[in-house]
């Protein structure tokens, strides 16, 4: 008796369950943060999405950097971050502070240069990130500024 293969059922795969114990630092980093990688191409086999948790340690900085194409969505879980970005549409471009506590929410569009801030000298900051990408795409740099590709439809 011969065995048929059938092509994968989509409605029939496994789910899969990454326990804190699972999540890898193999992932894009930047300094001042150490991101945690739970849900990714490498450790579920994900397709179109990444999520993962970052940690910013007491009264670091991080160095700018931005997504690429990506969206991201930031949950966060402790501690007080601040996420901060050049405002180029002000008359005179500025930084600007979106100062957070547990409970809030961030949205990152593609391509905009930020950096994450936890300005309490004693208590780490954890959040929860999901990116609409497969892997985490992070591109330092040494600046907020954006100099790639200009963007020409809102």
């Amino acid at each position: 008796m011969s065995s048929i293969i059938l092509p994968e059922d989509p409605f029939h795969r496994r789910l899969h369950h990454v326990a804190p114990a699972g999540l890898t630092t193999e992932t894009a980093q930047t300094g001042g943060m150490t991101r945690r990688a739970a849900v990714s191409g490498a450790t579920v086999g994900s397709s179109r999405l990444w999520m993962g948790q970052t940690h910013v340690a007491p009264g670091t900085v991080s160095a700018n950097h931005h997504h690429g194409d990506s969206e991201t969505a930031i949950y966060v879980v402790s501690g007080t971050p601040s996420f901060v970005f050049l405002d180029v549409d002000a008359e005179e471009p500025r930084e600007v502070r979106i100062d957070t506590k547990p409970g809030d929410y961030i949205f990152v569009p593609p391509f905009v240069p930020h950096r994450e801030e936890n300005p309490d000298p004693g208590l780490e900051a954890v959040v929860v990130i999901a990116r609409s990408t497969q892997e985490a795409i992070v591109v330092n740099l040494p600046e907020l500024k954006w100099t790639g590709p200009v963007r020409t439809t809102a």
